[in-house]
């Protein structure tokens, strides 16, 4: 079961480039990149909230116009950057031919999950996608791991979830499934080790010798 952001796909520029572009078109700050590392992972509503000053982000009405803004922005710049990791297009074709039946869990929009996953990797078989949708709760609750563990007919203690964030590792770790950190997303080694990760891979191929 795998995280999508800074997992399978590297989509900070876009996410970055779409967030910042709506907040110097209200008058707010700009940040480099690397802050973004930081802001995702919970939602977009945490990404705004985290990427606004923190009187902008108290205020409902201001956080809700910038969540709607980048919503329209980044649909128009989500592809403009964004591409899956080196290796990670082998990896998932190697599990297929090993018959290991893989999913997407993110807290991403469900549409643009859906979207992006379709678009990069139109080619290969995977038995659910899931992103954030309003009637369930989002990572690091377990609630969608398990139904995706449902939806692949295995036990949660039988799935790996495999992230690069500390969300991910307390996802896996609520629902009774392996942690699987990986080092080369938005997050380091040692805060994914330190947040739960059973192990943290330095390269797609070796979660294999794991599946």
């Amino acid at each position: 079961m795998f995280d999508l952001d800074g997992t399978l796909i590297d989509s900070l520029a876009d996410l970055a480039n779409s967030s910042n572009e709506v907040l110097a078109g209200m008058g707010f700050p700009v940040h480099d990149h690397a802050a973004y590392r930081y802001f995702v992972g919970e939602g977009i509503v945490l990404l705004m909230a985290r990427a606004l000053p923190a009187q902008a982000a108290a205020d409902p009405r201001v956080l809700e116009r910038c969540v709607g803004a980048v919503r329209k922005v980044y649909a128009r710049r989500c592809r403009e950057h964004t591409r899956p990791y080196p290796g990670i297009k082998a990896m998932l074709a190697e599990l297929g031919s090993r018959g290991v039946p893989f999913a997407v869990l993110s807290n991403k929009p469900d549409y643009y999950t859906r979207r992006l996953v379709r678009e990069l990797f139109g080619r290969f078989s995977f038995a659910a996608v899931v992103g954030a949708r309003d009637a369930v709760p989002r990572k690091p609750s377990p609630v969608s791991a398990r139904r995706v563990a449902a939806r692949l007919q295995l036990p949660p203690s039988r799935c790996l979830l495999v992230g690069d964030t500390p969300v991910d590792m307390a996802t896996a770790s609520s629902a009774g499934m392996l942690p699987v950190g990986v080092e080369w997303g938005f997050r380091g080694r040692r805060e994914l080790l330190d947040s739960g990760a059973a192990v943290v891979l330095a390269r797609p191929s070796a979660l294999i010798g794991l599946a």
